[in-house]
């Protein structure tokens, strides 16, 4: 595999290295070290970096695959569709978050037609610590274990959410959330909507699967 020279030292490295990943993967990090020729402890303090952006995952075994990063332009595109539906037959708005460091990223985002409704912009940073979809890509265990979240005027007074969460082989990759003010969604929108969001997770799993083939 060619090693591309740009000038810009660190990034040619990095680059080369997901390079060899994304071919080879899984592979072991001795067995990337081998391959790309570096320092270990260049190997070691890039694959750190790749990891922390989401651009390098660990499976089961250990070994290095690439990450949700690569994911995310087709989980976007897989999912607008079926967000576009959930807000049509609720009449909320609807989101799609996916974790980027210690904070969520909306990748989609499908407003209400109601004149009160939430609007959160594509591209829009948000806490971890507050919010149905924050709380699910934070890895709290037991919405996870319910397989929803729901949050009440927790991160903008007045408004719900209850999120669920997007799988890819069996890793978490994404939230789904639907939101909205309390008056319409209830202090207890998971009762209301969680299995809803459920489908509609699951929906876009299956979208995410098919779009690999």
């Amino acid at each position: 595999m060619d090693y591309v020279v740009s000038g810009v030292g660190v990034l040619d490295k990095a680059m080369f290295l997901l390079n060899v990943v994304e071919h080879r993967q899984p592979v072991t990090f001795l067995e990337l070290t081998d391959a790309v020729d570096f320092p270990k402890t260049t190997t070691h303090r890039l694959v750190a970096a790749l990891e922390a952006h989401g651009f390098l995952h660990r499976d089961e075994e250990g070994a290095l695959v690439t990450g949700s990063r690569f994911a995310t332009a087709t989980l976007a595109q897989v999912a607008r569709p079926i967000l576009a539906r959930l807000s049509d037959e609720t009449r909320e708005s609807s989101q799609l978050f996916v974790r980027r460091g210690q904070q969520r990223l909306a990748v989609v985002s499908i407003e209400s037609r109601e004149e009160l409704r939430t609007a959160v912009p594509v591209g829009a940073l948000l806490p971890m610590e507050k919010g149905s979809a924050g709380r699910l890509l934070a890895g709290d265990t037991e919405a996870l274990g319910r397989g929803w979240s729901e949050s009440v005027g927790e991160r903008v007074a007045g408004i719900a959410s209850v999120s669920a969460p997007v799988l890819d082989g069996g890793r978490l990759v994404a939230a789904v959330c639907l939101s909205g003010p309390i008056e319409r969604l209830g202090t207890s929108p998971g009762r209301r909507y969680g299995k809803r969001l459920i489908a509609a997770a699951e929906e876009i799993q299956t979208a995410l699967a098919t779009s690999y083939r």
